[in-house]
Formats: structure tokens, sequence, C-alpha cells
């Protein structure tokens, strides 16, 4: 038996690996897990699969979580905030940690996790884009696997298997082009949050959801297969797959290419990092290959859609950058979805911080500056917003 925490429980990675311990047969078993806000939900969780530990960011969510246990005699610990999130991610008891929440406030929980020993299934992209070079470098020391769960990731991950890394040649990230595939940059200019949300493929959360829809998804995989291959950015290279079948592919030396195909399915990539290194029985549709007339790819559009341009370059000054391009996304999304700016937008206003911060760059990779300056991005986009508002 595995034991395991999930960081994010209630988002739809952490809804399908519940799925995915539901069909374990008892060899997954959940000890701790975390949530924003989701108080029903995280009840729901609390009856199924009776975790011994609880975390709520939100503290009046945990107020109420700590009342729902005492009235029903539950023996579980409810913690809350940043504090109760590391130590959900480093209990003693814990094997694998399962990191699925959104955006920077995943990097801390994972290095305790990392320091506690716990080997990473990693779902929080974040992590590895800002700090990919220190994460790496502590999973090293400590003796972890960082086990990638994005499809994309998985695949590469997959692909590589019995191979030394010394012949890969090229990493190939396939993209579904996300919803506004093959459209101009005039078609975007009116782009609603509505048809933004609308993955033509994926049911994603609402920030990924737009990432997506950029292309920033893909730009974000990039810096995290630069660090989980150790594969230079002139040597990975991003295709549109529309059909979102081959999930990512590697090319050796010799020029052979392997990839890896599945369902649209993220219980797959889930289930196999949760059971590293076998393979567990079927949780998920079968490709019927006599049903799919074609499999195509494409060149993506990046002077349409930038950022997956900007995310290229980011990674290639590297230091402090990333976090730039992270953190000036964040909050770009966050005001798109607030319907303060319009789609194309939010590529013009991480170019824009790219260029502001650019002398901070090559200050000291820390988690400390690291934070530091995610929030000053984040400080100095709102900030030009509200101007421009009021102006």
């Amino acid at each position: 038996m595995r034991k395991i925490s999930i960081l994010g429980v209630t988002g739809s990675i952490g809804t399908q690996t519940l799925d995915v311990i539901r069909k374990s047969n008892g060899e997954l078993k959940l000890i701790g897990v975390t949530a924003n806000t989701s108080v029903n939900k995280v009840i729901d969780i609390i009856e199924e699969f009776k975790p011994s530990y609880v975390a709520m960011m939100d503290s009046i969510s945990a107020f109420e979580i700590k009342n729902y246990c005492r009235e029903h005699k539950k023996s579980i610990e409810v913690l809350e905030g940043i504090e109760g999130l590391n130590k959900i991610a480093s209990l003693d008891e814990i094997d694998i940690v399962l990191t699925s929440v959104v955006g920077m406030i995943g990097l801390e929980p994972t290095m305790k996790a990392i320091e506690a020993k716990k080997d990473i299934a990693l779902a929080n992209k974040e992590t590895l884009v800002v700090a990919g070079e220190i994460v790496m470098k502590a999973a090293k020391e400590n003796n972890v696997k960082i086990l990638p769960v994005d499809s994309e990731h998985s695949a590469i991950f997959q692909a590589l298997r019995g191979n030394s890394i010394n012949t890969l040649r090229k990493v190939i990230l396939t993209a579904s082009g996300g919803p506004f595939r093959g459209k101009t940059i005039k078609q975007l200019e009116e782009i609603r949050v509505e048809d933004a949300l609308k993955h033509p493929k994926w049911n994603m959360g609402r920030k990924i959801s737009i990432d997506s829809a950029t292309l920033m998804n893909k730009g974000l995989e990039v810096i995290e297969a630069h660090w989980l291959f150790c594969c230079d950015y002139d040597n990975i290279q991003v295709v549109v797959h529309p059909q979102s079948i081959v999930h990512s592919m590697v090319e050796y030396t010799d020029g052979s290419i392997m990839a890896q195909l599945g369902a649209q399915d993220m219980r797959l990539p889930i289930q196999y990092a949760l059971n590293y290194e076998q393979r567990e029985n079927l949780i998920a549709d079968t490709i019927n290959f006599y049903e799919i007339s074609k499999l195509t790819f494409e060149k993506p559009d990046t002077d349409t859609f930038k950022a997956l341009k900007l995310s290229f370059r980011a990674g290639k000054i590297g230091g402090l950058m990333p976090t730039i391009l992270n953190g000036a996304n964040e909050a770009a999304v966050e005001l798109f979805l607030n319907k303060k700016i319009k789609f194309l937008e939010i590529s013009r206003i991480i170019e824009n911080c790219m260029d502001v911060f650019k002398e901070e760059v090559h200050k000291e990779l820390t988690i400390a500056n690291i934070i530091d300056l995610d929030k000053r991005v984040k400080e100095y986009v709102i900030k030009i917003q509200q101007f421009k508002e009021e102006n």
C-alpha cells in the first residue's frame, strides 16, 4: 500500500486522483488533503476516504471543517493556511505527495516534501518553472523522485524508460492548440472569458484553461521539460496536434522517435505516477484505431499566440526571468477572468513585465528572492491596471 497526500484535492487533478484511489483496490491510501474554500467537497472526501489530516487555506473554511469533525466525532487533525499545506506535504506517514494546487503557492510545500524525502507526483507546473534548478538539485540530494503528472511530461517520461538520457536528441511536446487554434489576431480581439474557458479536448480548471487558450500552458511545459529531462531549449519542439492522442514524443540521436499514445483522460498519467515503477490495470478507455481517421501535426502560430514565444525567451534567459513570466501571467489571467482586460492583453502584460523587471533577472536564485519578485511583479500588474481604470 502506498500512502499519499493530495495538495489541491478539490480541483480537476485532485478530483481525478480520488477516482484513481477508488479503483486501486486498496493499494493507495489517502492520508492527507488540502483545499482552499470547498467545505462541502472536503466533507464528502472525509466521509468517503477518511483521511487523517485536512488543511484548508481559508481560515473560515478550516473553522467549518473543525466544527464538522467535532460534531460527527471525526478524529481528524484540521490545519489551515500555508503552514497546514506544508505539514500535509511532509507527513511522516506518507510515501508520495501529489501536488495539484495551481500557481506559485505550490512551491513552498513541494520543497518541504522534498526535504522530508517524499516522492513528488508533480501536477504544479509553476514549481519547476520558477525554481527548477533549486527543486531538481534538492530532489537529487534527498534521493526523491519527481514524477510528472502532466500528460505531456508523463508521455516523455515513459518514452525515455529503458534508454540513456545521453541518447536524447529532441523532446517534442504536443499541444491541442486550445479553443482558438487557427484564429487571427483580429479574431481574438473581442474574445470573451466564456469562450476561452471552453477547451475542445480537456476538462481543466479556469486558470489552466486560459493558459491553454493563450498557449502559455505549453510555454510553461517547455520550461518544465527543460528541468525534468535536462534538455536544452533549442532541442525542445512544440507541435500542435488537435486530436490529442499522441501526448508527446522523444527523438533519439539515431533519428528514432518514440511516442506515447493514450485516451484523453488525466487518470492515466496520475495512475502511472502514483504507482511508479509498475503499471496498474485499465482505468480509462482504450484507443480504437479503426475509429481514428487521421493524426495531424502543425507548427504553432507564435506570432498570434505570443505567450509560447515569450516562454522560450524567458527559459533561455534563465535566472529569475521565468519568475517574472509566471507572475505576470498569473496576475494577467486573473484580470482577464474578472473581465478587467481583453484576451490579447495577457501576453502584452507579460512582455511588458519581462522588460520592466529585466534588471532583476540575475539576482541570486533563492526561494526568498523568487517569492519576493513574484509578489512585486503581481503588484505592478495590478497597480498599472488600477491606473488605467482611474484615468
